[in-house]
C-alpha cells in the first residue's frame, strides 16, 4: 500500500508518520521514497506505538519498551514486578485492570505469606 492507504489506514498525517520511521519506531519502507510500498509490519508497528502513548507512554519510553526483549516490567507488590510483552501492551487487550487484579492476588498471598511460614505448635 502507499503512504494515502497507510494514512486512511491508521488515523495518523503523514508527517507523523514519517516521524515514527525517522526514529525507528516504524520500519522504513520497501521500494525506496519514490516507490514507497507498506504493508502489515508498518501497521502493526503504528499501531503499537499509537497504544502505548494512549497508555501514557512518552517516545522516548515507548523506545526503551519496545528494545527491551524482556517486557515492560511493573510493580505489583513489594519485591515482585510483573513483566509484560510489548505486543501485549500495544494490543487492544486493557492492560491497567490486569495488572490491578494481579497486584491484588499477590497482596492477599504476601499477606497469607507470614502465617503459612508459621509453624503448628
Amino acid at each position: 500500500m502507499n503512504i494515502h492507504a497507510l494514512i486512511e489506514e491508521t488515523g495518523i498525517a503523514e508527517r507523523q508518520v514519517r516521524y515514527l520511521i525517522a526514529e525507528g519506531f516504524v520500519p522504513a519502507p520497501a521500494g525506496g521514497r519514490a516507490n514507497a510500498d507498506y504493508g502489515e509490519e508498518h501497521l502493526a508497528a503504528i499501531r503499537r506505538y499509537t497504544r502505548l502513548r494512549e497508555l501514557g507512554f512518552p517516545p522516548a519510553a515507548i523506545k526503551l519498551l519496545l528494545q527491551a526483549r524482556e517486557g515492560a516490567p511493573f510493580a505489583v507488590a513489594p519485591g515482585i514486578t510483573l513483566v509484560i510483552a510489548p505486543e501485549l501492551l500495544a494490543s487492544a487487550m486493557p492492560v491497567r485492570p490486569l495488572v490491578a487484579r494481579i497486584q491484588k492476588i499477590l497482596t492477599e498471598l504476601l499477606k497469607e505469606a507470614p502465617n503459612a511460614s508459621r509453624k503448628p505448635k
